[in-house]
């Protein structure tokens, strides 16, 4: 074949003798060095090449002519008077198109016009006339010169083409030619074939291909690949020759000196120095097959070991399908599997190229899952995993109805349903209130059918009251973070009066019959729950059959004068201020359901806004019968903690994250003053009713306004009777605590004049509740009196009460819980007022703690206590601690009453030691009763058993207040309480006093590293969110102090703490917190990382985190708010958007301009 097709029969008839027969195809006219012209300036006659004429002879190399030179001669006329032509056309073209001003380029304009112009050329090209047969196969061949047209030439049809007369727009669009329509190619060096390397060379254009070496990069140890590697098993080491395996050595074989494999000296190896390779390799000899053979590597003993591993776990899910836990784990190893090299390679490098992707591992998962849910059809857990697992690829359609079908086969499971809100509650598309409100009553109203027995296909699981009382108070918290409070109150309060004050008549009806029952009272428009003159829906049945009740007219004296609702202040402030002022106003005085006041001749028409009033539609699904006592009192206490009261209630686990929305975990300000007895009210991050305040605003109280206070005096009058003995003291304990928290806060802001009205009220409460018969002897009534007496100064009056309160007593105070906590209190105090402790001894702190122990009544402080009585009273510490010890660790369940004895027994005992011992005598004691405790946890785990976890846990913060206080009154090492604390938290990741005190050392020795070391051992090792949240505010606080330090004015500044990459470092923090179970639907978390993105000054990044944040959490209404504030041009989006998923808006845009032109 010849190497140019078209002169192929130009080259067959060369004259094979010539002695230039091997430049013989230079001659070729393709390699001519005119310029070659484009077939549209191309003359109509084309002229053909006769196979028997002489070859043409013209070289590129020489000047001399060729045979052809007169044919070339008669084309170079023609070609060059087309080009001027073609020349003179474009420019008249062109003019005429500046004159037109169409707008077009003269770059862009020009390649169109050309193409159009060159296809009006190849148009008129005259027909070819008809060629001889002889010639047709040299014209097919020479195609490449003269044009074949289908028109012309029916037959030739392998080798014709035709041109595409219609413009393509997408070249005048894009300015150029796509890249897909452009003939590709690789050049193979810069030479070209046919010319003398000597005398010519071609320039081509652009830089020339060098073939490029691929140099492979070292891999350093940070790198993705390098890491991977210590997730991997280490290698066996081993001296002698053995096949891999999976068991782990117990030892490491050293090779012994009479080792009888070493080399024995000869000839070729006369000083014993070569090994057996060497030797072989010097008598020109070969190693053996065997020996030849290449050990295994060590990829290859993890694919073999991980082979194993998915056999073994095929093995027994075949023998044992029945096991979820055992399924649960294969699904979990796939991650593993997609950590360590590829098990199913292909060929050899394979396991490096392949890209282990998200999707394969997800289906290998799901494929798992389909497995195991055929073998356990019943099994909610492995349904809830493919649920959780498809949520990456399916769509929120197909997922929801997916979840509809298993609550349908599953409507008697509470963890299921939780988990089921929780889904339709953070899905951002398809959220609106009302769904979800709804959403909420069906579920309680489900399960309170099955509860009744009215659905008998499906039994009452265990735990089902506590977890539809859980999922009430989670209802409740929505809808305070929705903005629709009074919804939220309605509920508190139609559930108290359908649990305490139901008509005997309606007891024995299922809960949807006394639903209905209910319904007549609700709408009757009498006084309710916190509201005046409200006496239960027992009280109104009653009155209902014996004919109504007697309207009597109110004292005229009890109107009082309204508040001034003056809601805009300031004009002159930004649109967006005055409207987070004004709502914010509303929301703190609209709480409470809207009610006509029927002395006034009100009706519903003249609520000015609708959305105050509340339906019993709205509440009625949701109504749950509580039959146990303890879930009956804890009602009222989250009744109270719902309102603003601390009485030391928390919620429960599953919906304590959803519910905090405030910074107020952070605040121990009071502990920090005063370790031993300032402890701050428990500030959990959940805010109360008709709170939405900005975030950072420091509020010590949670009062009320007036009318607030006043509902809250109500609930207490309302439910106190409802109670006895310890309940109701506990309650009236609560209520003096409300009161001493506003006193407290007013010593803080310094505000005398309110401090004395308040604390006037105060007392006169404490007395009244003291005076009542059943109060008389409470001594937890006497230990609020007593403090709140010390907080306002009154030394002498608060010693008094106390000495009162331990003289009621019995002989055996030591084995009354109650008592030791009084005593404690009150030896707290007096300790605090010592500046130090060196004479502790003989002070009024060691007199109460040694009076407790002896069987004499108590009498007041009259001197420095004696030794014998010191040591009787130790001696009487440790013989009941130890008793209670011994007989309480062996009964579990341990009753509650017994714990908080033991708790109370050790505080004293540690306060006792400290002050007449030692620091390092009170630490024994904790560690003699912590070791007595872990000793009697289940088995060999190291924890105290579930009934003393909470006890354990008082007593830990027993020992770090000492350790605290201790290092605030004389020199101590830190090492010590830092030690504490780690330990504590490790064992109790929630507690929040704990985190505080841990941040607070922290600050004061900036050992960044341990810190961040410690968070991490914490983080990953349990579920809570407490270690995330302060772990961002230890950082945070860190840099703080380093912008501090460097912003100081005047003279040069030398940073104290040189720290870098705190901002990025706190990025990952919250990255990773919000990636969690918990921290992903967690308002707080959000909320704090948007106001620190904010304060970094990156707004575009600062509102994706925001959109990402209502994708998670769209009912929380502080997010909105929070959003307008930083982001106050967005206000209107903000709104709209609020009103679209209907959160609560109190003030619209509309009314704000209303009330702006007033």
């Amino acid at each position: 074949m010849a190497l140019f097709p078209a002169f192929a029969g130009v080259s067959e008839a060369a004259d094979s003798g010539s002695t230039r027969k091997e430049l013989d195809w230079l001659s070729n006219p393709s390699f001519c060095v005119q310029t070659l012209t484009p077939p549209s300036q191309q003359p109509a006659a084309v002229p053909t090449f006769n196979s028997r004429g002489s070859p043409l002879t013209r070289s590129p190399l020489k000047s001399e002519p060729s045979d052809d030179s007169d044919n070339n001669k008669q084309l170079r006329p023609t070609s060059r008077k087309k080009k001027k032509d073609k020349k003179k056309k474009r420019k008249r073209q062109h003019h005429k198109k500046t004159r037109r001003k169409r707008g077009q380029s003269s770059s862009s304009g020009s390649e169109p016009d050309t193409d159009a112009e060159r296809d009006k050329s190849s148009r008129s090209i005259s027909k070819k006339e008809p060629e001889k047969p002889s010639q047709e196969n040299h014209t097919a061949a020479d195609s490449g010169h003269g044009l074949v047209w289908l028109e012309d030439i029916q037959a030739l049809s392998g080798e014709t083409f035709r041109t595409d007369k219609k413009p393509d727009p997408a070249n005048w669009e894009y300015k150029s030619l796509y890249r897909g329509h452009i003939a590709r190619y690789k050049r193979k060096g810069d030479s070209c074939l046919g010319i003398n390397p000597k005398k010519q060379c071609v320039s081509w254009e652009g830089a020339p291909t060098e073939k490029k070496h691929s140099h492979k990069r070292l891999e350093r140890y940070f790198t993705k690949k390098s890491v991977g590697l210590l997730s991997t098993d280490g290698v066996a080491v081993s001296c002698q020759t053995a096949l891999p395996s999976s068991e782990p050595l117990s030892f490491i074989r050293v090779k012994d000196l009479d080792d009888p494999t070493l080399p024995v000296p000869t000839s070729v190896n006369p000083l014993g120095i070569y090994d057996h390779s060497t030797t072989q390799w010097l008598q020109g000899q070969g190693p053996s097959e065997q020996e030849s053979k290449p050990a295994d590597s060590q990829p290859d003993r993890e694919q073999a070991a991980l082979k194993a591993k998915v056999e073994e776990f095929n093995r027994k899910v075949r023998e044992t399908p029945q096991d979820t836990q055992l399924w649960m784990a294969f699904v979990a190893f796939q991650d593993e599997v997609m950590r360590r090299p590829g098990l199913y390679a292909v060929d050899e490098g394979e396991q490096e190229k392949r890209k282990r992707s998200l999707k394969l591992i997800l289906e290998k998962k799901l494929a798992i899952l389909e497995r195991a849910i055929e073998s356990n059809q019943s099994s909610v857990d492995l349904k809830l995993a493919k649920l959780k697992l498809c949520s990456e690829f399916w769509e929120p359609g197909t997922l929801l109805k997916e979840w509809q079908k298993l609550i349908f086969l599953h409507p008697n499971n509470t963890a299921l349903w939780q988990k089921y809100l929780l889904f339709c509650q953070s899905q951002f598309s398809t959220f609106s209130i009302s769904k979800i409100h709804s959403l909420y009553g069906k579920c309680l109203s489900t399960l309170s059918s099955v509860k009744d027995g009215s659905i008998l296909s499906h039994p009452v699981l265990p735990g089902t009251e506590e977890a539809m009382f859980a999922l009430f108070l989670q209802q409740c918290h929505f809808l305070r973070q929705a903005g629709h409070s009074e919804k939220a109150v309605s509920l508190f309060q139609a559930m108290v009066d359908f649990t305490f004050f139901k008509p005997d008549s309606v007891k024995d009806l299922p809960t949807k019959g006394q639903v209905e029952f209910f319904e007549p009272f609700w709408d009757s428009g009498e006084p309710r729950a916190g509201e005046k003159g409200a006496h239960g829906w027992r009280a109104w049945m009653h009155q209902q059959e014996r004919g109504g009740w007697v309207v009597i007219n109110p004292d005229e004296d009890d109107d009082e004068p309204e508040e001034d609702d003056q809601e805009i202040r300031d004009k002159s402030l930004p649109r967006a201020q005055i409207w987070l002022g004004a709502e914010r106003s509303r929301d703190q005085r609209h709480w409470r359901p809207w009610r006509p006041d029927k002395t006034k001749k009100q009706t519903e028409e003249d609520c000015e806004d609708p959305e105050r009033q509340v339906l019993f539609d709205d509440i009625g699904p949701s109504l749950i019968r509580l039959c146990s006592p303890d879930l009956r009192f804890q009602l009222v206490e989250a009744f109270l903690q719902f309102l603003g009261v601390p009485c030391g209630f928390t919620l429960p686990a599953s919906c304590l994250y959803l519910a905090m929305d405030e910074p107020s975990v952070f605040r121990g300000r009071l502990h920090e003053e005063q370790p031993l007895t300032g402890a701050s009210p428990s500030f959990s991050g959940v805010s109360c009713v008709g709170r939405m305040d900005r975030f950072g605003c420091q509020r010590w109280t949670r009062a009320q306004g007036r009318e607030g206070e006043e509902f809250i005096r109500n609930v207490f009058h309302l439910v106190l009777p409802l109670f006895s003995g310890k309940e109701k003291s506990q309650l009236c304990a609560s209520w003096l605590q409300h009161e001493k928290a506003k006193v407290i806060w007013c010593l803080h802001t310094k505000n005398k004049k309110k401090l004395k009205s308040l604390g006037k009220n105060c007392k006169k409460l404490a007395k009244h509740l003291l005076q009542e018969p059943e109060n008389c002897s409470a001594v937890c009534l006497w230990k609020q009196y007593a403090h709140l007496e010390w907080l306002l100064g009154n030394t002498e009056d608060a010693r008094k009460v106390f000495d009162t309160a331990l003289g009621m007593a019995g002989t055996e105070r030591l084995r009354d819980a109650e008592l030791c906590e009084l005593s404690l209190l009150y030896a707290e105090l007096e300790v605090g007022l010592l500046g130090d402790v060196s004479g502790a001894t003989s002070s009024r702190a060691v007199h109460v703690l040694t009076r407790l122990t002896e069987s004499a009544p108590y009498g007041p402080y009259t001197g420095p206590v004696s030794a014998v009585h010191m040591l009787k009273a130790r001696k009487a510490y440790t013989h009941v601690l130890q008793d209670s010890l011994d007989v309480n660790c062996g009964s579990d369940p341990t009753p509650s009453s017994s714990a908080s004895r033991v708790v109370s027994v050790v505080r004293c005992f540690m306060l006792f030691q400290y002050l007449t011992t030692g620091i390092e005598a009170a630490v024994r004691v904790y560690e003699q009763v912590l070791a007595k405790l872990k000793g009697s946890g289940p088995g060999d785990s190291g924890s105290p058993p579930h009934s003393w976890a909470g006890a354990l846990e008082d007593v830990t913060l027993m020992h770090t207040r000492l350790l605290q206080f201790h290092m605030k009154v004389s020199i101590y090492p830190l090492a010590p309480l830092r030690e504490a604390l780690s330990k504590a938290l490790k064992l109790y990741p929630g507690n929040q006093t704990l985190w505080r005190s841990y941040i607070q050392i922290q600050n004061k020795s900036h050992h960044a590293s341990q810190a961040r070391r410690f968070f991490d051992a914490v983080t990953r090792s349990t579920r809570s969110l407490e270690p995330w949240l302060f772990a961002i505010e230890t950082e945070k606080t860190r840099k703080r102090l380093v912008e501090t330090v460097q912003r100081v004015e005047g003279g040069e500044v030398h940073a104290t703490i040189p720290e870098s990459g705190l901002t990025n470092r706190i990025k990952a923090l919250f990255e990773h917190a919000i990636r969690s179970d918990n921290g992903s639907q967690c308002p707080l978390l959000w909320r704090m990382y948007l106001n620190f993105l904010v304060s970094l000054g990156n707004k575009d990044r600062s509102k994706g985190v925001f959109y990402k944040a209502l994708q998670n959490c769209p009912w929380a209404k502080v997010l909105y708010m929070d959003a307008v504030e930083y982001f106050p041009d967005e206000m209107q989006e903000i709104l709209d958007l609020m009103t679209e998923k209907e959160l609560r808006v109190r003030l619209p845009m509309e009314e704000l301009e209303l009330l702006l032109e007033d």
